[in-house]
């Protein structure tokens, strides 16, 4: 399997979409340790990481803006597509962002001669399947407007391919580690707490996570390694995992208090989540409550045969890791809320629940 030399590799520049969120930050540390010496980050967000801010460029700018993305690509050789508007946004922000932003870069990174662009999808694009493991080849069903963007941003991909243009998709799972928060900021909280915790259905099923370090590794490899190899679509998750009751009871378990997950009958808390949305009184959206007493895979075997991707981290290694992170930080979180991935999303009703677990 043909890599670059490093001497090679470390001189491409790298533009990175999404480069101030939580996997923009998780990759740009990577990839400055892996010894690369050019990177522009590009966000319609501020990158306010003191940490790197002085070795990358960056850029403010939104990947709808087709001119000022072309011509803040120039002179870029890989792509690391990240951004995205998840699945709390409007609809059509969903849509522009996710399908119409993707289309300007590809347009000009196929202008500007770019040697690889890195797409970062989602399994969201296979919905709520009828079986598991998921390969790539299966059916994309994606639920709701974040799915349904994510699967017409890969066909978007797909275009290019067929163009000449060295294209790898990249589906992961919902991927942790430091500096993410969001939904799990929900979890760690009423761990930290000493509560019990709430989990649809018995939680026996089997629910795969990917932590971003691995994540990381996987868009390196898509970088580095021959063109013939990784020009294709890949699923990448974690290697270990066990039920989400035995996946999150660790958490709460290291926790240290003695606490449970305790089951809740999926249908009708469904229901009343399904309620408590359109009320605007919970965070969570129905790929998050849909899916979470149900099995969801994927086979990581393509990546482990083509990539020779291995998972360092198992569900509950992942998740205690960003446990960890969140109790170092508590402090700079406090009070911060938003609908990103890098602040707690606001509990809502669900923090008033809090008080009977």
């Amino acid at each position: 399997m043909m890599q670059y030399s490093t001497d090679l590799f470390v001189k491409k520049k790298f533009f990175i979409t999404g480069g101030s969120g939580f996997l923009g930050i998780n990759l740009v540390r990577f990839l400055l340790h892996k010894g690369v010496e050019d990177i522009v980050v590009y966000d319609i967000a501020d990158f306010d990481y003191a940490d790197t801010r002085h070795a990358v460029t960056f850029i403010k700018g939104d990947i709808r803006d087709k001119e000022f993305v072309s011509d803040a690509m120039a002179g870029v050789d890989i792509v690391v597509h990240t951004a995205a508007a998840l699945p709390l946004y409007k609809p059509e922000d969903i849509y522009t962002t996710d399908v119409d932003g993707t289309n300007n870069l590809l347009a000009a990174a196929e202008q500007g001669g770019v040697q690889r662009f890195i797409h970062v999808s989602s399994t969201a694009v296979y919905g709520i399947p009828d079986h598991h493991p998921l390969r790539e080849n299966d059916k994309l069903d994606g639920v709701g407007p974040y799915g349904k963007a994510k699967i017409l941003a890969e066909e978007e991909c797909l275009k290019y391919r067929d163009k000449g243009m060295v294209v790898p998709i990249i589906r992961p799972k919902s991927f942790i580690g430091p500096e993410r928060l969001g939904v799990f900021a929900l979890f760690y909280d009423w761990a930290r707490d000493g509560k019990n915790f709430p989990m649809l259905g018995n939680g026996k099923n089997r629910y795969q996570l990917l932590d971003v370090e691995d994540l990381c590794e996987a868009i390196y490899l898509c970088t580095a390694l021959d063109e013939q190899v990784v020009n294709d679509t890949f699923n990448i998750g974690a290697k270990e995992f066990a039920t989400m009751r035995e996946d999150y009871q660790a958490v709460l378990d290291y926790a240290g208090h003695s606490k449970r997950i305790i089951s809740l009958p999926a249908a009708p808390a469904i229901m009343m989540l399904r309620l408590l949305e359109l009320l605007k009184l919970s965070p969570l959206y129905k790929w998050v409550y849909e899916t979470a007493s149900k099995d969801s895979f994927v086979s990581i075997e393509k990546a482990e045969q083509k990539l020779a991707f291995q998972p360092k981290y198992s569900n509950q290694q992942a998740l205690i890791r960003n446990y960890e992170w969140y109790l170092k930080n508590i402090e700079v979180i406090k009070g911060q809320s938003g609908i990103s991935h890098r602040v707690p999303w606001k509990q809502g009703i669900l923090k008033l629940a809090k008080v009977f677990f």
